[in-house]
């Protein structure tokens, strides 16, 4: 049965009188919520998992966003900050994650309005009302909403709404075409994200074969860095595995008004076909399997390969490597809301209202219309998904828009419905989100992948990713343009 919202939730209910709003996740669209409704004098909590605001930002610190500091900034959060004797930076600097971290999240998370409202390494494993399940209706709008939060100390934390902005960075997506995790665990190999290639995870990557997997901004940026490597690291090499026939939504971005991302794609564009990079298209994975044969890599140390199978227009095919990059996008963790009534679009798991607004088939990030909390209302009175998380499996994502939703958020739990209502927000024109132009443009020529008999030299087992590096990227993190983790924009 679809339940829809007819009317705001009471926030004049005596059991909800004097409970807080409860924010999950202090990334730059979580921390902006909490402005936002302490600008309008609410109680506010906010729960990170990780040990710093913005800890999944700090997984990327060494890429270095596509927009400038004047898209990445809140207007409340700014207020806050000026407050305290904040200096903005140059409003048309690009800034890397560990610039976004050290002049703006950082410090608006210690201002003395937020800093008392955060509560680190506090992960909310679940969401549901107090002493009732999802099934129950009677009087749900003015029960307390229940978290559990595991600090070290499981405990229980009531609120009188829910704003989960938890992103997506820490759910990518399976390797798998099918979209299935592996039933016996990923190799060692297979690395997620934005790894630093040509700073902390260099000793990785130098003179190794790396298999980079999407057709996105994340895996452009990944393909460029293993480019710069291979200029220093005599018998680096690269390939490129796409599903589709063509990977036009990168490289075709001539109409895109960013400039640094408009020409991410001519640059990967000029490496296939100057052969520097193998693109291997219409290869649908199936498995990854760790090779038993141990090879001596450039380091003289035995180590073991991967082999990645999967279909090439039909037809079985393997292709061997040393690393996997996995850069085939993320997905909502919805495990945590299960007792929550969600209602979600059936193809991209955001909110119902607005999944064919963001629809990556129709829409690249530009063209996504404004939106607040009509198209983010849930059939659960009182709670939202905002941010990254929001829009589900679409990689379309833009900070400012996520900073528009929770203004209007705000606003609704205000009981300001009018202002709530009213969205505005200016986006730059894009043609490289979208996924319908991949059908018509016309494919990159390759060569034939054949199954290879001999593994290609391995590489040791990764360790964890290494924070400090600031070496540049071209890329923001995450999906076909975007950030996966609410925490920066295209």
């Amino acid at each position: 049965m679809t339940m829809t919202l007819a009317v705001p939730p009471r926030a004049s209910s005596p059991r909800l009188a004097g409970l807080p709003i409860a924010v999950i996740g202090a990334g730059p669209v979580g921390l902006a919520a909490a402005a936002h409704l302490l600008e309008r004098g609410h109680e506010v909590v906010v729960f990170e998992s990780g040990d710093r605001p913005g800890s999944a930002v700090a997984e990327w610190a060494h890429v270095r966003l596509f927009s400038p500091w004047e898209s990445l900034l809140d207007r409340a959060s700014v207020r806050l900050l000026e407050a305290a004797g904040w200096t903005s930076p140059d409003p048309a600097d690009s800034p890397t994650g560990a610039e976004l971290l050290s002049r703006y999240l950082l410090p608006l998370a210690a201002t003395p309005a937020l800093s008392r409202c955060l509560r680190l390494n506090s992960r909310v494993t679940a969401v549901s009302r107090q002493g009732m399940d999802r099934t129950r209706s009677t009087a749900r709008a003015d029960t307390p909403f229940l978290l559990r939060v595991d600090d070290g100390n499981p405990t229980d934390v009531a609120a009188r709404a829910v704003i989960d902005t938890a992103g997506t960075w820490r759910s990518p997506n399976p390797l798998s075409s099918s979209g299935l995790e592996s039933e016996t665990g990923t190799p060692a190999g297979v690395l997620t994200g934005l790894p630093d290639v040509l700073g902390g995870d260099r000793h990785r990557f130098a003179g190794r074969h790396t298999l980079v997997v999407g057709a996105g901004h994340s895996a452009a940026a990944t393909l460029l860095a293993l480019d710069r490597l291979a200029e220093s690291a005599p018998g680096t090499r690269i390939s490129w595995a796409i599903r589709g026939e063509s990977a036009a939504r990168i490289l075709t971005g001539d109409d895109d008004q960013v400039p640094g991302r408009a020409s991410i794609g001519r640059r990967v564009d000029a490496l296939v076909r100057s052969g520097r990079l193998t693109l291997i298209d219409r290869f649908e994975i199936d498995t990854v399997e760790q090779l038993e044969t141990a090879l001596i890599g450039v380091t003289g140390v035995p180590t073991p390969g991967l082999r990645v199978h999967g279909r090439r227009a039909g037809e079985s095919a393997a292709v061997d490597c040393d690393l996997v990059v996995n850069a085939t996008g993320f997905r909502p963790d919805l495990a945590m809301l299960r007792e929550i009534r969600l209602g979600l679009d059936d193809i991209v798991e955001a909110p119902r209202a607005l999944g064919p607004l963001i629809d990556p088939n129709l829409h690249s990030c530009g063209t996504v219309p404004p939106h607040g909390v009509v198209e983010l209302t849930h059939p659960e009175p009182g709670f939202y998904i905002a941010g990254m998380k929001s829009y589900g499996r679409a990689p379309t994502f833009l900070l400012a828009t996520g900073y528009e939703q929770v203004r209007s958020i705000a606003d609704e739990l205000s009981g300001r419905h009018e202002a709530a209502r009213t969205v505005e927000l200016t986006l730059p024109a894009t043609g490289v989100c979208s996924t319908s132009i991949a059908a018509s443009a016309p494919a990159v020529p390759t060569p034939a992948v054949p199954t290879p008999a001999v593994p290609t030299p391995a590489v040791p087992t990764p360790t964890a990713p290494t924070i400090a590096s600031t070496t540049p990227s071209t890329c923001a993190p995450g999906g076909s343009c975007c950030t996966p983790d609410d925490a920066t924009c295209c």
